[in-house]
């Protein structure tokens, strides 16, 4: 059996209003992975899983890259929706993680409501899974799902994250109807 080449990313390490975030691109400057330092393990799991053998090499992503990072957490919402990234996963996963990117910055989606979007109405664990297992946090923006009565779920960077990055979107939105408000 030929053994294949290990996909080679770079890795960035970018300070955030809530910890420093690990930033892998690849020479496309597409984003592969996108989690906090203190996960770095499981993001190690998750390119694994979706890449077989990686390799990432200490660097700076793309000026773009780290400039559309930068400018969500200074308040523009919309900046990390033209990035483009590549998750590996399955067809399901693509699927939800496709789906992630169109819930608008500011709202929230049960896990109910990212199901029915994917057209798989009775998936709501399948969904929750394939949730979990993004590998590009923020800008796959899993943060945006919640309980469907609307209480904090888990998250892969923690509730305490989650909380700030929906108290953000919905404090830079100014739709007035909070964070946690469903959709």
């Amino acid at each position: 059996m030929k053994k294949t080449q290990p996909e080679v990313f770079t890795l960035d390490r970018i300070a955030t209003p809530v910890g420093e975030v690990l930033l892998v691109t690849d020479a496309d400057g597409a984003v592969r992975a996108f989690d906090f330092t203190d996960y770095e393990t499981r993001m190690m799991t998750l390119l694994a899983r979706h890449y077989c053998e990686v390799q990432l090499t200490p660097g700076r992503a793309p000026e773009a890259v780290r400039a559309a990072v930068a400018a969500y957490f200074d308040g523009d919402l919309t900046a990390l929706d033209g990035l483009a990234v590549k998750t590996g996963g399955t067809d399901f996963q693509r699927a939800v993680w496709a789906a992630l990117r169109t819930i608008p910055a500011g709202r929230t989606w049960s896990y109910g409501q990212l199901a029915q979007a994917i057209g798989k109405p009775a998936a709501v664990r399948a969904v929750g899974l394939a949730n979990g297992a993004n590998p590009i946090g923020v800008i796959v923006p899993c943060h945006r799902v919640v309980g469907a009565d609307g209480t904090l779920t888990g998250y892969a960077g923690g509730l305490e994250r989650k909380r700030w990055l929906l108290a953000h979107e919905a404090s830079q939105e100014g739709t007035g109807q909070g964070a946690f408000a469903l959709d």
